[in-house]
């Protein structure tokens, strides 16, 4: 039983040894690659790009609309009552007004057609194609508003990664800070130099440290997890982020229509297409029409039996005049002009929340920027006091309050640090879509 207990529980430590070996040598991804990786096997991207192939054969579809058009059509009819007809007795030399009813025909009865249709104008067809291929450059904005999309949900997950890695150091040397404390107390606790509560303390705050990096790393394996995720690599796939923060972005260049303006332009372009398309559904339509056959005729019985055959075939145009359909038309119109109203006035909206986005993002950047400098000369100038206190603690000039007083202000001085940090990194995404230049 106990060589079981034994066996079991070698085999949980060489396992968390092995975790930690492929941990170690997890590659490490910069924010370039993992976005690349992203607009390549991401899933949703993926589904866009199908999308915009939809939006092509659509096109190509409407466009088709205007080949010609060839049908076949068989028949072939048995009469067990041949149809009657009217014969005027006149034709006769009978009276005037009286008529006798007569069969024609035989029972068998056979045709065969080709018939062909081109349309020749027709503003219904020629608005279509108009409003498809309006709708395949929106399909290509919506996808490249997608990889938009999925670039600012990887840059936020590769930050946050980067900045739970940076929380992760910080408490890891705080941790070992604290174990120095904690063995010097030990020492002055045995010399009675220390009181018991005093060793406590220190004790009760490395425990609170190594849960802190407990809770941090299972924070930062999830937040991996979701960047695996939205790259499109299996969950299973060693990857690590840099711990350094690039804080030196590119500068977003001119101000241009962000992605949401140009899909929302698109839309209401479509909107006045198919708007266009309803009033000239009341204009005429010419086609060229053509038919070529052969109708047979048979019959069965005394004294001959026959199925013969003769051609028919014709060509012409066909005029097709809408009168009245009941004012369906005049409906969808109105409708219409209100759907392009509100087209209009969401692009206004969408425009100014652009802009107003931009100058928010803009001013909070440079705002982050400035405060960054402020908290890392604070962070330098909180382990200086640390440094200080620790050492004026070992000559018995301050208590261990003070000690971890500026141990809580180093602290602070760092989680503040990686908080002004994420409010860069976010402000500077948010300034680069608002300007258009996301994608570039």
């Amino acid at each position: 039983m106990l060589v079981n207990i034994h066996l079991h529980y070698l085999t949980w430590i060489i396992l968390f040894l092995l975790s930690i070996q492929v941990q170690a040598q997890a590659p490490v991804w910069s924010l370039e690659d993992c976005i690349d990786t992203a607009l390549s096997h991401n899933k949703t991207i993926q589904i866009a790009q199908n999308q915009g192939k939809i939006a092509r054969l659509k096109n190509q579809e409407a466009n088709a609309q205007l080949l010609p058009k060839l049908f076949f059509q068989g028949d072939y009819r048995y009469f067990t009552e041949l149809p009657y007809q009217l014969m005027p007795q006149s034709a006769f030399g009978g009276p005037e007004g009286v008529f006798r009813e007569v069969q024609f025909g035989v029972p068998h009865n056979v045709s065969a057609n080709l018939s062909l249709k081109m349309p020749l104008y027709d503003p219904q067809v020629m608005g279509s194609i108009k409003a498809s291929q309006t709708f395949q450059e929106l399909s290509l904005l919506q996808e490249a508003k997608t990889k938009e999309q999925v670039y600012l949900e990887v840059a936020n997950l590769y930050y946050n990664a980067q900045i739970l890695k940076n929380q992760l150091a910080f408490i890891r040397e705080n941790l070992v800070n604290s174990r120095k404390l904690e063995k010097n107390t030990r020492l002055l606790y045995e010399q009675t130099l220390a009181q018991r509560t005093d060793w406590d303390k220190v004790l009760l705050q490395n425990q609170q440290l190594e849960s802190s990096v407990t809770q941090v790393e299972s924070r930062y394996e999830t937040v991996l997890n979701a960047l695996k995720f939205v790259m499109g690599l299996p969950l299973h796939s060693p990857i690590d982020v840099a711990l350094d923060i690039s804080q030196t972005e590119k500068e977003a260049g001119s101000t241009r229509s962000t992605l949401d303006e140009r899909v929302q332009e698109k839309k209401q372009q479509l909107a006045l297409q198919e708007l266009s398309t309803l009033r000239h559904s009341k204009i005429p339509s010419l086609s060229l029409i053509g038919n070529y056959g052969r109708t047979g005729f048979g019959y069965t019985g005394n004294p001959e039996s026959f199925l013969n055959f003769y051609p028919v075939s014709f060509v012409g145009v066909q005029l097709s005049v809408p009168l009245f359909n009941g004012t369906v038309t005049n409906k969808k119109v109105h409708q219409k002009k209100i759907e392009v109203q509100n087209s209009q006035l969401q692009q206004e909206l969408i425009t100014e929340q652009a802009h107003m986005a931009y100058q928010n993002a803009s001013l909070q950047s440079q705002v982050a920027e400035n405060l960054l400098h402020t908290s890392q000369q604070q962070i330098d100038l909180a382990v200086s006091v640390y440094q200080k206190t620790l050492i004026q603690q070992q000559e018995g000039m301050v208590s261990l309050t003070e000690v971890l007083l500026a141990d809580n202000a180093l602290r602070d001085a760092q989680q503040q640090y990686l908080n002004v940090l994420v409010d860069y990194l976010k402000a500077n995404l948010e300034r680069k879509k608002n300007s258009g230049n996301l994608l570039n």
